[in-house]
């Protein structure tokens, strides 16, 4: 697989080329992160091209952005506590520090974390876990990703937004 879509993350989910999009969503798209040390991990992108803030979108495009990174937090919460008993909850955060488009980290946490992490930020886990070969997204986490997938659906289908 090519990574030319990781240059340009939003122009290739709205080309149908990126791969890691489970789902296109009313203000985004649902994707699975490129690093699965905290199986679940998800991001949600804006949809909107050159929008690098929440501010950068005209209300009713945020109110939608955040009702989708609600509704990917709660398809990953599902997800997550079905397949793990040592989930214990979902962190969502809008940072953007380091890529500078509008996009929401949707980080499932889990009891086994070691004790010194689990409290803490993602971002603090060593710089290893980041790069380590064993946690890149691939096929391995195919079925975990057809089933926030599916969750998905299931969350637009039955009202709960």
């Amino acid at each position: 697989m090519h990574d030319t879509w990781r240059t340009d993350r939003i122009g290739s989910a709205l080309r149908g080329e990126n791969p890691t999009v489970m789902r296109r969503l009313s203000a985004g798209f649902a994707v699975i992160g490129d690093v699965q040390f905290l199986p679940g991990y998800s991001v949600l992108l804006t949809d909107t091209p050159g929008a690098g803030r929440l501010t950068d979108l005209p209300r009713a495009r945020r109110l939608a952005f955040l009702e989708d990174m609600e509704r990917l937090g709660e398809a990953v919460e599902r997800i997550c506590g079905r397949r793990d008993p040592g989930f214990r909850r979902v962190n969502l955060e809008i940072l953007g520090n380091k890529d500078p488009f509008l996009h929401a980290h949707v980080w499932p946490r889990y009891d086994w974390e070691p004790p010194e992490l689990a409290a803490r930020p993602v971002w603090l886990y060593p710089a290893g876990h980041w790069t380590d070969p064993r946690y890149t997204l691939g096929p391995q986490q195919d079925s975990l990703r057809a089933q926030l997938a599916q969750e998905l659906d299931r969350l637009r289908g039955d009202g709960s937004l």
